[in-house]
C-alpha cells in the first residue's frame, strides 16, 4: 500500500506442512523470491521434517515457526485478543469435513498467535489440505487476506473440501493450466490465477562446453509411483543395446527396492547407476555434464500426479533437452525445439526418444538445450513467479 513515496509491501505469512523438505525445493526458492522483491516473509509450519534438507532451507528453518513448539497459552492468548472476530472463521469450519473441528481451530488460534505477533497481512498456504484450511480460519479471524496454490497429490488424490476452499480463499493459485480449468469447473465464482514454480536460473546455469557430448542421461526425484522410474528401466530395456546409454537415478523413495529388482532382471545393471537423495547444489554442479534429463512422470493409481515438475525447469536453466511425458504442466514446459513429450507410460515410445537422443548429434542436442534455457528464462523463474504472486496477494 503507498505511504507518501514509499511501497509498504504486505508481510506475508507462509504456512506449509512441514519444513525444510529436501524435495520441496519451490517452497523455500519462492519464499526467498518474495523477500528479494520487497515483501517480508514469515514461515510457519505444522511441524519440523525430520530427514535432510537443502542447506539454503536450513537456514529459513532458523526463522521458522513451528505449531509443534505453541501451547494452549498461546492460543488462548491469540483468542483473546480476537474474541469479536471469531465468528468469521467458524461458517468455514462448521462446513467443511476434511478436519476434526477442534483441531482445525486449535491449529488455526496458534497461527493467528503467530501472525499478530509478526504484524502478517496476508496469509499465503502451500497444499490444499490441513494448511489452507487452517489458514482460512485464522485469516477471517484477523480480518486479513488468504490464498493457497495446489500442487499434486493435495488436489488429485486426497483432496478435502477444495470446492469450499476455492470458494471462501481470496485467490487460489494453480501451477499449470490443467489445474486452473479443474479449479474452475470446481468452483465457478472462485479468483484463480496461474502462477508456476519457478527456479533460480543463476544457480541452475549451463557450463561454457556443450554438455551433449556427455554420454549417460540423468533421472532425478523421488522414487515413486508418479515419477515413472518403472517406465524408464522398461523403455531403457527396449533401446538397443548399441545405442544405450548409461541412466544415473538421482533420489530416494519407497520404489528403490523394487526399482534395483527391476534393474537386475532387465540386465540393466552395467547401465543403471542408482546414486540416492542428492542436494541441488549437487544437481547445479553435475547436472550440466548429462546428455539430457528423462522425466517420464505418469499418474499413479491413487490419482497422484507431478503438476509442475521444478526438475524440468532445472534442466532447462542448465541447458539440457528434455525427455518427458505429456502429463499436466509438462506439455506447457517443454516444446518441440527443446526436447520430446510422450504420452505417460508409453513405454515404446519412451524408448525411441531415449534412443534419439543418444543417436543426435551433439550440437544439435547442445541447441536444442539453448532454446530451452532462453525460454526457461523467458517464463519460469523464481524472479517471474514471485512478481506474479506478489501482484495477487496486492490485490486482496
Amino acid at each position: 500500500m503507498p505511504n507518501g513515496n514509499i511501497t509498504i509491501m504486505k508481510t506475508i505469512a507462509y504456512l506449509i506442512p512441514a519444513f525444510p523438505v529436501l524435495s520441496e525445493t519451490f517452497i523455500g526458492t519462492e519464499i526467498r523470491a518474495m523477500e528479494s522483491l520487497g515483501h517480508r516473509v514469515v514461515p510457519i509450519a505444522f511441524r519440523r521434517h525430520p530427514g535432510p534438507a537443502q542447506a539454503s532451507d536450513q537456514r529459513l528453518a532458523v526463522r521458522t515457526w513451528y505449531l509443534s513448539d505453541l501451547g494452549p497459552a498461546d492460543a488462548a492468548e491469540a483468542l483473546g485478543g480476537i474474541r469479536p472476530s471469531l465468528l468469521r472463521g467458524l461458517g468455514f469450519a462448521l462446513r467443511q469435513r476434511g478436519l476434526p473441528r477442534a483441531a482445525l481451530l486449535y491449529g488455526a488460534a496458534r497461527v493467528a498467535a503467530v501472525m499478530r505477533y509478526e504484524g502478517c497481512t496476508h496469509i499465503h498456504a502451500h497444499f490444499a489440505q490441513a494448511t489452507t484450511a487452517t489458514a482460512i480460519v485464522a485469516a477471517r479471524w484477523l480480518g486479513i487476506g488468504v490464498s493457497f496454490v495446489g500442487h499434486g497429490s493435495d488436489v488429485y488424490a486426497t483432496p478435502a473440501d477444495l470446492a469450499l476452499k476455492l470458494d471462501r480463499a481470496d485467490f487460489a493459485v494453480a501451477v499449470c493450466e490443467d489445474m486452473r480449468r479443474d479449479f474452475t469447473a470446481l468452483a465457478p465464482r472462485a479468483r484463480v490465477g496461474v502462477v508456476y514454480c519457478g527456479v533460480d536460473a543463476r544457480t541452475f546455469a549451463p557450463v561454457v562446453s556443450g554438455a551433449a557430448e556427455a554420454d549417460r542421461l540423468l533421472f532425478i526425484g523421488r522414487l515413486c509411483e508418479t515419477k515413472g522410474g518403472a517406465d524408464l528401466l522398461e523403455a531403457l530395456a527396449l533401446v538397443p543395446a548399441a545405442h544405450r546409454p548409461r541412466l544415473d537415478l538421482v533420489g530416494d523413495g519407497p520404489l528403490r527396492a523394487s526399482l534395483r529388482a527391476r534393474c537386475t532382471r532387465l540386465g540393466l545393471d552395467d547401465w543403471v547407476e542408482f546414486l540416492g537423495a542428492r542436494p541441488a547444489e549437487w544437481l547445479a554442479r553435475h547436472g550440466p555434464g548429462y546428455r539430457a534429463l528423462v522425466a517420464p512422470f505418469r499418474i499413479a493409481a491413487n490419482g497422484a500426479r507431478d503438476t509442475d515438475p521444478v526438475v524440468v525447469k532445472e534442466a532447462m536453466a542448465m541447458a539440457l533437452p528434455v525427455i518427458t511425458t505429456t502429463l499436466m504442466g509438462c506439455k506447457e514446459m517443454v516444446t518441440e525445439e527443446s526436447g520430446w513429450r510422450v504420452a505417460p507410460g508409453d513405454r515404446a515410445a519412451l524408448a525411441r526418444a531415449i534412443e534419439t537422443v543418444a543417436t543426435t548429434a551433439p550440437l544439435r542436442l547442445a541447441a536444442m538445450g539453448q532454446v530451452g534455457r532462453r525460454r526457461l528464462l523467458e517464463l519460469f523463474t523464481a524472479e517471474r513467479q514471485a512478481r506474479a504472486l506478489s501482484a495477487l496477494v496486492e490485490e486482496v
